[in-house]
């Protein structure tokens, strides 16, 4: 959420000058003094409130709006131009203007004889080739004809990501899971979590999946260094290029870095990160797990998707519509946070993925040509699958207004999903209409209770319900979010395809680093930061020399076990009990 100043001056260039933003804010003033008891009493409002595509039932009638609000977003969305940057994007024009560059995620899954142009070029041939070397080599390691260095077949992936190259494969890979895993995935530079996903691996049947555009992503390749020399040390260096490929652009590193660049997967700089799910970093690893054909599936389902955003008209789009709500609870009703509750297990990864998607995509504070915005833009995510939200914060939803998005899926009728789909059905009511003092004392609760058990209701929420969850529905979901959050972008004026504010952090992080070299190497002293970083630098240095002291002091009680010196056991104890209690948090 970005802080905002009074929409009250003259003309800016933003769209809060133009008529129709005006319009809704005029609009809004009558909206707080409605209930949405009152309004789901209107069922034809109701009805015209549901809207359906393949199956997917998108239901915003819990939306604290009226038939006349979507008439001033759907004009605000003509005003914004939304249908043009549509085509823009489709078009392969460089809407990305901060980077100069294109947005073309949706040719990722474009089909095979379909046009996409990019700087002259249709790119959809070299997507394919991409995606028929993807196939290839999936089935040769799932097949056992891809072996290692010592012939082994490989049983275990292990693929290496940082952001988007994470989040979206997790998404994917978590959702789709059925069963025993292949594929582990890496990110946090934590060692703890490196040693997670090499619990009961071997070496000699172990493939390692690097994921890095430019090839010198600190974290990833920090990282894939890390398990390089774990599979050196098992199959040599001679076994690299059996243990592990990339997936990236830079192949002179890849080669240097002992991979064979005939083995790198290609992808392109018209894709983000946070929208490259549909590319090599996240095939890769799916059709290794899932095979091909499950990946087809799920590019045909986002296809369709993308094929609806680019042809339906905007009051039946449901991307679009889904953009203009989150525009009208942010922007008007000022509701900066979300909670998408997905009542389906297997969408567990969904709201970390979208998270990244949409709060990087829209978290600015400035208009695309550099203006600072006069209204709030940007919302917060947080979710839980289900009903272990509803045992978790769901009784803050009930104090403080937040949009309640709530994906699921529908399978054969059985008990345990009954039970599941009631909770589902109920919570939306429940936020809607709340319980008054009067419905409370009819129930008999006394007088001293009924002030924790009442609740105000009026809380918006949407549903989303889709027929089954599969790799094609799967590939549906991921679509209407990343159209919606592009949407929201189009409509703000804002660049929802850079993130500036990351690589401020990224660069930050590269001094602290030279600075950490240089204390440790030269003995120099902290210079260049606030005295509280300089205060925090210098506690982790110091932990780290606690540690480095425990660790010789320990080798030596180590070294005298063999005595069977019972003393020695007491202090080997009692020393490593004191280094866990007080140096961990340094380590």
């Amino acid at each position: 959420m970005q802080a905002c100043r009074p929409c009250s001056s003259p003309a800016t260039g933003l769209i809060s000058s133009s008529i129709a933003w005006r319009n809704l804010r005029e609009h809004v003033d009558g909206i707080f003094d409605l209930h949405l008891k009152d309004l789901l009493q209107d069922e034809r409002r109701c009805r015209n409130m549901i809207k359906e595509y393949e199956g997917i039932v998108l239901d915003y009638s819990r939306q604290r709006a009226t038939s006349c609000t979507f008439k001033f977003l759907l004009a605000l969305a003509k005003e914004a131009g939304v249908k043009e940057k549509i085509d823009m994007m489709f078009e392969g024009k460089h809407i990305n203007k901060t980077e100069d560059r294109a947005v073309l995620h949706v040719a990722l899954r474009a089909p095979r004889t379909e046009k996409i142009v990019c700087d002259g070029k249709n790119v959809v041939p070299d997507v394919w080739d991409v995606l028929d070397k993807i196939k290839c080599f999936s089935e040769r390691v799932r097949s056992g004809s891809w072996v290692g260095q010592t012939g082994k077949v490989l049983k275990d992936v292990v693929a290496i990501g940082i952001g988007g190259s994470y989040l979206g494969p997790l998404f994917a890979y978590t959702a789709l899971q059925t069963g025993a895993e292949l594929v582990q995935l890496l990110a946090n530079v934590d060692p703890i979590d490196v040693a997670i996903a090499l619990n009961g691996l071997c070496p000699e049947t172990t493939l390692v999946v690097i994921v890095s555009k430019t090839f010198t992503t600190q974290e990833t390749m920090l990282n894939a260094k890390t398990m390089r020399s774990w599979l050196i040390a098992s199959v040599g260096k001679e076994g690299i290029a059996k243990h592990m490929v990339a997936v990236s652009t830079n192949l002179k590193l890849v080669k240097e870095f002992g991979l064979d660049p005939d083995n790198a997967f290609a992808f392109w700089d018209w894709v983000g990160g946070r929208y490259s799910v549909c590319s090599a970093v996240g095939l890769l690893p799916l059709a290794i797990q899932y095979g091909f054909n499950k990946v087809n599936q799920f590019l045909e389902g986002a296809w369709s998707i993308d094929s609806h955003f680019r042809c339906a008209p905007l009051e039946d789009n449901i991307p679009v519509i889904l953009g203009l709500i989150s525009i009208w609870n942010v922007s008007f009703l000022r509701c900066p946070a979300r909670a998408i509750l997905p009542y389906s297990q297997a969408l567990q990864k969904l709201t970390p993925h979208i998270q990244q998607v949409s709060m990087e995509s829209n978290g600015k504070g400035v208009s695309m040509d550099g203006r600072p915005l006069d209204f709030h833009a940007g919302e917060i995510d947080f979710g839980e699958p289900g009903t272990n939200g509803q045992h978790s914060f769901y009784q803050l939803i009930h104090q403080v207004i937040t949009a309640v998005y709530s994906p699921t899926h529908v399978c054969e009728p059985i008990s345990n999903h009954d039970e599941l789909m009631c909770n589902f059905f109920a919570q939306p009511d429940a936020l809607a209409y709340g319980k008054t003092w009067e419905q409370a004392k009819a129930e008999g609760i006394s007088d001293d209770l009924i002030p924790h058990k009442i609740f105000t209701g009026n809380r918006p929420s949407l549903n989303i319900l889709l027929p089954t969850l599969d790799a094609y529905t799967l590939g549906q979901l991921l679509a209407l979010y990343e159209h919606r959050v592009v949407v929201q972008g189009f409509i703000w004026g804002i660049n929802s395809f850079d993130q500036w504010g990351v690589e401020l952090g990224k660069s930050l992080a590269g001094k602290v680093r030279v600075s950490m070299n240089s204390v440790r190497m030269k003995g120099e002293e902290l210079k260049g930061y606030n005295y509280s970083t300089t205060y925090l630098l210098n506690r982790y240095l110091k932990g780290k020399t606690l540690y480095k002291l425990h660790k010789s002091m320990l080798l030596d009680v180590k070294d005298k076990v063999h005595l069977r010196d019972i003393r020695q056991l007491v202090l080997l104890f009692f020393f490593d009990l004191i280094y866990h209690t007080t140096i961990t948090s340094y380590t």
